[in-house]
């Protein structure tokens, strides 16, 4: 007989430090190290249900409740969300030591000029540089309605 050493879950309590939240605002805590130039992973779905995780830079929008991913239309990622409308994705951003925050919702993927000009805008602020547009440009919008955090 196999004896499994998992630890069972305990139903209704979070880890220490650990914030499961769909309030808004945001706390400060949360929008600052959102604010902060970092990367994060972003998770979606091959069409063969298999996960895609790779890394991205992004910006948070809070008044909108919105991720932005700027990426190439025909990027791996770009292409999972547009062969599944709808489907959800997740963003995760940690530090160089335990803090992270995870954002949760429906992504799109969208290349007309507004968007991509908003995108590339929030990129230029966020990370002191700006983006390269290359042909076939595509920015990633995350309607986000679940955040996690720890230790934020």
């Amino acid at each position: 007989m196999a004896v499994s050493n998992r630890r069972k879950p305990i139903v209704g309590q979070m880890p220490e430090g650990h914030r499961d939240t769909q309030s808004w605002p945001l706390s400060d805590a949360i929008e600052e190290f959102l604010s902060e130039p970092g990367q994060a992973v972003l998770v979606t779905l091959r069409p063969t249900g298999t996960i895609h995780a790779v890394p991205v830079s992004f910006t948070w929008d809070s008044e909108a409740r919105l991720a932005r991913v700027m990426t190439g239309g025909q990027s791996k990622k770009a292409r999972n969300l547009v062969a599944a409308p709808g489907s959800r994705v997740a963003l995760c951003q940690r530090d160089e030591v335990s803090s992270w925050v995870t954002l949760e919702g429906t992504g799109t993927v969208h290349d007309d000029p507004e968007r991509l000009a908003e995108g590339a805008r929030r990129y230029a602020e966020r990370y002191k540089k700006e983006w390269l547009n290359p042909p076939g440009a595509a920015v990633i919008e995350i309607a986000v309605d679940v955040v996690m955090a720890r230790n934020v």
